[in-house]
Order: structure tokens, then C-alpha cells, then sequence
């Protein structure tokens, strides 16, 4: 995995000099008490003038980003279609959250006779949360997504199965965190997986998803560094070359450096014991995990909100 990971690098630095220049400049997550004013990390430098804030009330949601997913939804759960990268990534979203519960044994237990409930954020057709609700450790799923379109195929998909029906063990939402009716605290793990480097204000987003976490629970995510590497292969390789991943679907400008998270939870207080696994999709074997490539590319990121 090592000789992969430099492999990759090597072919990322080579095309530094050989393709077009990802121009743009990363708009780091904000502070959420900033007002907009950007966050920066220590490496990174701000140039020109921040973007106006969206047009809309939710910094969860942008219209062109539904559209384009809106378009997927019919084959969401083809497993060789255009989520085929999301159903070989999900084995590991389970192991990521294992791994986060198993690093602080100390943190305090569903209340007795209670098992794990989840907030699938984002959740597209389903294909983590229908997993997540057949646990023997899961009491429910809730999953929200702003797409009606999308919703509509993972509800059909979930119908398949009437055990998920049982005792509201998983129910779809068209909502966002911003309408979601829910007491904050009313989750024990909140996942946002491939969806905070599509939102317009991620500080924003992340605030309010943070809200739903119990005392001694876990905030989940999975995103892509902004790296020359990551610009290398999702963007140009797995959209452009080898169309893995439909045209459109990343913007090299909205991913996040898992340094930039860990400065913002730092920031924020009532959070500790942040959690990264780096990963590597590796062609006929699926994703790997490899220790540093959350540098570079795809990581997974955890983080415990403090017990009071």
C-alpha cells in the first residue's frame, strides 16, 4: 500500500507540469461565529474577495448540486453504476465508526434497553443507511436528504426489505439540518459521509449537525483532502479520463484538509478525541486503508462531543 500511495503522488507531481493548473483557491471553513469571515489554516493564504453568502437560508442546500445528483438517482443502487465507488466504500464507514467507539470505551452507553440511533445526513439512496439499520446494535436510522427524487428511489429500495419497516427501525425525511424536526442531542452517531464538500458553508453546516449529537456521541464524516493528488484523481482521472464518477460531481475548490477540520472542532468548544483514517481505492481490490493518504486524498474524520 506504501509503494501505491507514492506511486499516486509521483503520478500527481508529473502532472503538475504536464496538465492545466487547478486554478482556483480553496475557501477554507469559516469560523461559525465569524460571520463569513473565512478560517484559514496555517498554510494557506487568502486571496481576492470571499463569495457572497448563497441566496438561499440553508447552507446545507445548493441547487445545482441536487440537480446534479437528481440525475444519478435511477441508478444509485446499481452496484456497477454511478454510485459504484460509494457501495464499495461502505464496509468501512461501518469500520470507521467501530473503530471511533472503540477509542473511547469509557464514553457513556445509550441509556438501558436503548441501542444505537443514527442520523444519516445526506443520505442519498440509501446505501449506508439501509446497512446501518440492520444492525443488531442500531435501535433506528433516520435519513435526510433534500432530494425528493432521490428519496423516492431509496424509499422503493428499502421497501424491499419489511424487517427495515419494523418499529420505525428506518425513515427517510425530504429535510435538511436546518428543518430537520428533531431535539438537539437525539443521536448517537450523526454521519455525513461525501456530502460536507458539497455544501456552501460547511463551518455552518457542521455547527448544525453537531447540534443532534447526544453527550459522549459521535460525529462522522468522509471527505477528500484539496490536494494536487486528490485534483489528480478524482477530477481528472476518475471524472475525465476514466469516467468512474460522473462529470460534475466534485469541485476541487470545496474539499477540506483534515487539518482544516481538526483547527475548526478545536475551536469549537464541547468537542475532543478527533479520529482520521485515510483510504485509497485501489482498482479490483476497492478501498484500503493506508496511513497517510488522509494527507493527500479520501479520509475518513470523527469526532466525540464532550460529556458534561
Amino acid at each position: 500500500m506504501k509503494s501505491l500511495l507514492r506511486h499516486t503522488a509521483s503520478l500527481s507531481r508529473h502532472a503538475r507540469g504536464t496538465l492545466p493548473r487547478p486554478t482556483v483557491t480553496r475557501p477554507i471553513i469559516p469560523s461559525a461565529t465569524s460571520s463569513g469571515r473565512r478560517l484559514q489554516s496555517n498554510t494557506s493564504t487568502v486571496t481576492g474577495t470571499p463569495p457572497p453568502p448563497p441566496n438561499h437560508s440553508s447552507p446545507s442546500v445548493n441547487a445545482s448540486e441536487i440537480s446534479h445528483f437528481d440525475a444519478l438517482a435511477s441508478t444509485w443502487w446499481d452496484p456497477h453504476g454511478s454510485s459504484r465507488i460509494l457501495h464499495l466504500m461502505n464496509p468501512l464507514r461501518h469500520d470507521f465508526i467501530q473503530s471511533c467507539h472503540a477509542s473511547k470505551p469509557d464514553s457513556p452507553p445509550p441509556p438501558p434497553g436503548r441501542r444505537l440511533r443514527y442520523l444519516d445526513v445526506g443520505c442519498g439512496g440509501g446505501i449506508f443507511a439501509e446497512s446501518a439499520a440492520r444492525l443488531a446494535t442500531t435501535e433506528s436510522v433516520t435519513a435526510i436528504d433534500p432530494s425528493a427524487e432521490i428519496l423516492t428511489v431509496a424509499r422503493r429500495h428499502a421497501a424491499r426489505d419489511p424487517a427495515l419497516a419494523e418499529g420505525n427501525r428506518l425513515t427517510y425525511l425530504d429535510a435538511t439540518v436546518e428543518t430537520l424536526a428533531a431535539a438537539p442531542g437525539s443521536f448517537d452517531v450523526v454521519t455525513l459521509f461525501e456530502v460536507v464538500e458539497h455544501v456552501d458553508n460547511p463551518a455552518a453546516f457542521l455547527e448544525r449537525c453537531g447540534r443532534f449529537v447526544r453527550p459522549g456521541g459521535w460525529l462522522v464524516l468522509s471527505t477528500i483532502a484539496r490536494t494536487w493528488t486528490s485534483w489528480f484523481t478524482t477530477n481528472l482521472v476518475a471524472e475525465d479520463i476514466l469516467g468512474m464518477v460522473p462529470k460534475g460531481t466534485h469541485d476541487w475548490k470545496k474539499y477540506i484538509n483534515e487539518d482544516e477540520l481538526r483547527g475548526y472542532f478545536a475551536k469549537q468548544p464541547g468537542w475532543s478525541n478527533p479520529r482520521i483514517m485515510g483510504v485509497v481505492y485501489v482498482p479490483g481490490l476497492g478501498w484500503k486503508e493506508v496511513g497517510g493518504s488522509e494527507k493527500i486524498g479520501n479520509y475518513f474524520f470523527g469526532i466525540r462531543k464532550d460529556v458534561e
